[in-house]
């Protein structure tokens, strides 16, 4: 790096054209800045290099010097002849260095790549109709841009075992299988879980388990993900639906502070699947198993999807107006919010506690720590919560202030969001001593005793933002369509706040929240919604940075450096 900390460039020539690349990229980078694409299988750029699958042979050369005399030797036409070397040479473990020459289309390169997938198909069934790969299988892409388009091969196949469960989610076809080891490799060295191997030699050889081992890693999905064929399969996901059927949105991962960065897959309103999108400042490319189930409780049984007003049925904008009248009628209310509500609903439910003087109690979710993508935290924006002024102090592990402050007459109105009082601290008698108003998305022991009841969405039905545990603020997008007639938070707090406050309710948009957040709030001053990137934006900690989050570790893939610079923050403080 040089002192304005930009990246010292070295010019390559790629197919005839110069072009300027950072210092110590292998020529696959090269060419894929140049926008030339170079077939590849085992190569991953978060992996080590194999070099295994010989795909992506490319021609490279060096301008020539005179041994002797080490002077230039130049061509007919007063350049500088280039060396180029006898065989092709692999470009994703060969450094670029200046004046190098790559061509990446010649003759010789496409019988290269020619001969490599005639070897590769040589076993490979001829099953893509079936296929659950079908839609993002690199062989089935390569064989038609780069292969014969034929087969020469007369012999019978070697067959391999089909449907062998390697763990809880992780089925393999082991006849699909072209031994790239990428799976291997992400066990080794970013799971640090080395539970998978090859046996047997040539063209038997098998992926397996190690003995006694189970490929039961929390971060065992990410095999399939780069899986660059149909050998490794979802369980889950495994014959639910066809990719080019789908649609992704960009969203985040709430399961914890980490924040992963995700793409969330849906046909016709119905989430099918869950995975991760590249990130290097917070996830690289890689999300934790459990993290990709939480789709699920969007349909889940026990989901709330009726407002209900002193038991009875009611609509949204009626639950929020009995809510609302509550409140006002009230001068002792407790606010129980939630970290798992955006940084906009945080706002407005700040609002709402300040205008109201309520009491703010919130509720820690801890867990343990994998030094990976699970922090400590299993909530998304604890660090929202505290620089949208919601909180001051870290949540309680649970409601016990709360309920001395209900015994001792200081409370008689609750307001809960997401959060299931009885089973965070609270008696029966003392939530019967209350009048509450419940915001939730499923149905718990303390939402059936509501005097108001306002059904949620769910994160995979709205949008927002949160701040993960690096300080990064980041967006997301709502998937689907939420049940009809329910209101987001976003509304529920808004209305709320502005009813309570003697005014009238209004439809509230993202940009109507952040016009207020950027102009209240210090830290997010000049910002918008529309604004902030899809990798997120560091948003400067403040004061804040000396609170004791409970994250003890930090992320494996946390971009120190990355974050420090947008924060404006030297390596030395």
């Amino acid at each position: 790096m040089s002192e304005k900390g930009q990246t010292d460039k070295v010019t390559v020539n790629i197919d005839g054209k110069d072009v300027d690349v950072p210092t110590g990229i292998t020529m696959i980078e090269a060419a894929e800045i140049a926008g030339k694409e170079v077939p590849h299988y085992c190569y991953h750029p978060k992996l080590s290099i194999s070099g295994n699958c010989r795909m992506c042979l490319v021609e490279m050369g060096m301008p020539m010097r005179d041994r002797a005399t080490g002077e230039p030797v130049m061509d007919d036409d007063g350049k500088q002849k280039i060396g180029w070397m006898p065989k092709p040479a692999i470009a994703c473990n060969s450094k670029v260095s200046p004046g190098l020459h790559i061509k990446t289309d010649t003759d010789l390169v496409k019988d290269c790549r020619n001969g490599i997938m005639e070897f590769l198909l040589v076993n490979h069934p001829l099953d893509c109709p079936i296929c659950d790969q079908a839609g993002e299988c690199r062989l089935q892409e390569f064989a038609t841009d780069y292969g014969r388009g034929f087969s020469r091969f007369i012999e019978e196949k070697n067959v391999k075992p089909k449907r062998t469960v390697l763990g809880p989610r992780v089925i393999l076809d082991d006849e699909r299988c072209i031994l790239c080891s990428r799976c291997i490799r992400f066990m080794d060295e970013v799971a640090d879980d080395p539970v998978l191997g090859f046996t047997e030699r040539g063209s038997y050889s098998t992926l397996t388990c190690f003995p006694g081992k189970n490929l039961d890693s929390n971060y065992s999905l990410n095999t399939v993900d780069i899986c660059p064929v149909g050998a490794l399969t979802s369980r889950d996901f495994r014959f639910k639906m066809r990719v080019w059927f789908l649609k992704s949105v960009k969203s985040i991962c709430t399961e914890s502070s980490a924040g992963a960065n995700t793409e969330v897959w849906q046909r016709e309103g119905k989430i099918y699947r869950i995975t991760p999108r590249r990130n290097d400042a917070v996830n690289d490319t890689w999300m934790t198993d459990s993290g990709r189930a939480l789709y699920k409780q969007v349909e889940a049984e026990n989901r709330l999807v009726q407002p209900k007003v002193n038991g009875g049925s009611a609509s949204a904008t009626e639950a929020v107006s009995a809510a609302s009248k509550i409140l006002k009628e009230s001068d002792k209310i407790a606010v129980v919010a939630s970290t798992h509500s955006s940084v906009e609903e945080q706002h407005f439910l700040s609002k709402l506690v300040r205008g109201k003087k309520a009491k703010v109690h919130a509720v820690a979710h801890l867990g343990e720590e994998d030094g990976l993508l699970l922090s400590a935290d299993r909530t998304p924006n604890t660090r929202g919560a505290f620089i949208t002024g919601l909180i001051s102090e870290l949540p309680s592990a649970d409601l016990s202030a709360l309920g001395s402050q209900i015994d001792a007459g200081e409370v008689d109105t609750v307001l809960a969001v997401h959060e299931d009082l009885a089973a965070v601290g609270l008696s029966d008698e003392q939530i019967d001593k209350v009048k509450l108003i419940q915001i939730a998305t499923v149905s718990t022991p303390s939402a059936e005793k509501a005097a108001v009841l306002i059904p949620s969405l769910t994160v995979f039905e709205r949008s927002g933002s949160f701040v993960n545990q690096q300080f990064r603020l980041q967006k997301f997008h709502a998937v689907v369509p939420g049940p009809a007639g329910l209101l987001s938070d976003l509304q529920v707090f808004a209305s709320l706040a502005a009813l309570t406050a003697g005014g009238v309710s209004e439809s509230v948009r993202l940009k109507d929240a952040w016009d207020s957040l950027s102009s209240e709030i210090e830290e997010l001053q000049g910002l918008q919604f529309r604004t902030i990137p899809d990798e997120g934006l560091a948003v400067p900690p403040g004061n804040f940075a000396n609170i004791p989050f409970p994250e003890k570790k930090s992320l494996k893939f946390d971009s120190r450096e990355f974050v420090r610079e947008a924060m404006g923050v030297s390596e030395a403080s």
